[in-house]
């Protein structure tokens, strides 16, 4: 049932108590309970909503790949957050050490955050850009239902 609940939430956070019951079939005050107790155990961490980027203008999202010297790891990181498009950082294996996901208005604002954002920072080796052109996603299915 928990799992349920949880792909019923990454569906949409909003829905009230009394509809998720109804939806999944089960008594409003034990849904609350098991949400609540979901949240204790951490595996909800948050409520929130999905901002649509296009929609307020940012028009193009960049994947780049960076090659580093490790040695500016923590250094590297915390410049790349100070740049205003960066979204988010993960540190990854294979041919790169970290991804960086970044949003922009066009495609020359995305230039001038790559090459005058990442490009003057110290430490970092190479880079590659990759601007996505369509995005499909898919919810988690918890539930483990095909």
């Amino acid at each position: 049932m928990d799992l349920t609940i949880l792909s019923e939430l990454s569906e949409d956070a909003s829905i009230s108590i009394p509809r998720l019951s109804e939806k999944i079939k089960v008594n409003p005050s034990v849904v609350y309970s098991r949400i609540k107790r979901l949240t204790k155990r951490k595996l909800i961490e948050r409520f929130t909503i999905v901002v649509n980027d296009k929609e307020l203008g940012y028009g193009v999202k960049a994947l780049t790949g960076l090659n580093m010297d490790s040695k500016y790891r923590d250094t590297i990181i915390d410049e790349l957050f100070k740049i205003k498009g960066v979204r988010e950082i993960s540190e990854v294996t294979g041919r790169f050490d970290i991804i960086v996901t970044m949003y922009a208005m066009n495609l020359a604002e995305m230039h001038k955050l790559i090459s005058e954002g990442i490009g003057r920072i110290e430490g970092v080796l190479a880079s590659e850009s990759f601007i996505e052109m369509k995005r499909r996603t898919k919810t988690m299915p918890y539930n483990h239902q095909a």
